[in-house]
């Protein structure tokens, strides 16, 4: 799936358009049924296979929204090997509840995080254990209709927006991206800083939103590295001095290219070892990283991976002292281009304020 096709997957993208059509059709006129919850819901989602950046955009939700409000967050939980609802802790493990919502979970530890492949169930289960609850962050929740969000944020990455995207096989996207209108804000994910008025006018007219939605440009910073294992005795790498360093990139996301870029900018040598997304790293993998960290001739050499890498990273024990040492990985964080952060904010916060019920913020506006 890149800019050349394989036009023999068009046909099935159409049967498969058909059967997700339906689907939604059923949802949209209440033939199959959708459930709405008394507190805010808020939906991050998108529309196309691949990362937009979810988490990074969860975790801005959870550090706008914790300071006032209990705030729980609910996520299927990917490549888990259990399906029922559980509350992550810090004793969890990835395999019982998910890398997302274990580096979650770490990351913010005064709220509720909670997997469960049925959102529906994982809601009421929420209400009943922690009923003191404010407000519910949806990880991932967009193509999940069975439960109605009372806001929904729609990702759509800038390299490859939805508006010129294909259905699957034939594309990326799970659905129509007539399917869009259900969001009530539309972000452009991982855009680039210097990002001129004219591309931005661009993008609208491509993207074509309602009336009722908004549309913001955000982009990804990168913190200072951290060492993967808490342990670790080895010297923090500072951007500020490693540019003759070399390293070993390790990573096991959807797409790793803006990280890989970011870096390029300050290390010397780099060497990608990629695996696919949500990687269950093994002791094959480990010795195949450690291999290619002894064949840098640099004296001065690290191990990087990225923040949802090192929390499977960090699980597997059977890793030498010298190699942890040398591992480190780039917390990731978002932020809003063309001074949109404070309209953003305003909107997320005054929807939880109002909302004591699960209501729509534009429901009028769609309705006329």
């Amino acid at each position: 799936m890149g800019d050349s096709k394989n036009i023999l997957l068009y046909p099935p993208s159409v049967v498969y358009g058909l059967i997700t059509g339906i689907r939604n059709f059923l949802y949209n006129n209440n033939v199959l049924p959708s459930e709405e919850f008394s507190l805010p819901v808020i939906c991050v989602g998108n529309i196309a296979v691949g990362g937009t950046g979810k988490t990074p955009h969860t975790e801005y939700l959870i550090e706008l929204l914790r300071d006032k409000y209990k705030v729980a967050t609910l996520s299927r939980g990917y490549k888990r090997a259990t399906r029922d609802f559980k509350i992550a802790s810090f004793a969890s493990s990835v395999r019982e509840i998910g890398d997302e919502p274990l580096q979650i979970c770490r990351k913010f530890p005064e709220i509720l995080v909670t997997v469960d492949r049925n959102r529906v169930s994982g809601v009421k289960n929420i209400l009943q254990l922690k009923p003191e609850t404010d407000v519910i962050i949806l990880d991932d929740g967009f193509q999940h209709r069975r439960i109605t969000p009372g806001f929904s944020i729609l990702l759509t990455d800038f390299e490859k927006l939805l508006s010129t995207d294909h259905l699957m096989p034939y594309g990326s996207l799970r659905e129509d991206k007539s399917n869009m209108s259900r969001a009530d804000v539309i972000l452009i994910t991982k855009s680039p800083e210097n990002i001129t008025p004219i591309e931005r006018r661009l993008i609208l007219k491509q993207i074509d939103k309602a009336p009722y939605q908004n549309l913001y440009f955000t982009s990804l910073t990168y913190k200072d590295p951290v060492p993967v294992f808490e342990n670790s005795v080895g010297p923090v790498p500072s951007l500020s001095v490693c540019k003759g360093s070399s390293i070993i990139l390790v990573t096991g996301i959807a797409n790793p290219v803006p990280f890989k870029e970011h870096l390029e900018k300050s290390f010397g040598e780099i060497v990608h070892l990629s695996f696919p997304d949500h990687h269950n790293f093994k002791e094959m993998d480990i010795k195949k990283i450690s291999k290619a960290f002894e064949d840098l001739k640099s004296q001065e050499k690290y191990i990087v991976t990225t923040e949802k890498d090192a929390v499977r990273i960090r699980e597997f024990t059977n890793i030498a002292d010298s190699l942890k040492s040398s591992f480190y990985y780039f917390p990731v964080g978002i932020k809003f281009l063309n001074n949109d952060k404070e309209k953003f904010d305003n909107l997320i916060v005054e929807y939880v304020r109002k909302n004591t019920r699960n209501n729509r913020v534009f429901e009028v506006c769609r309705d006329n």
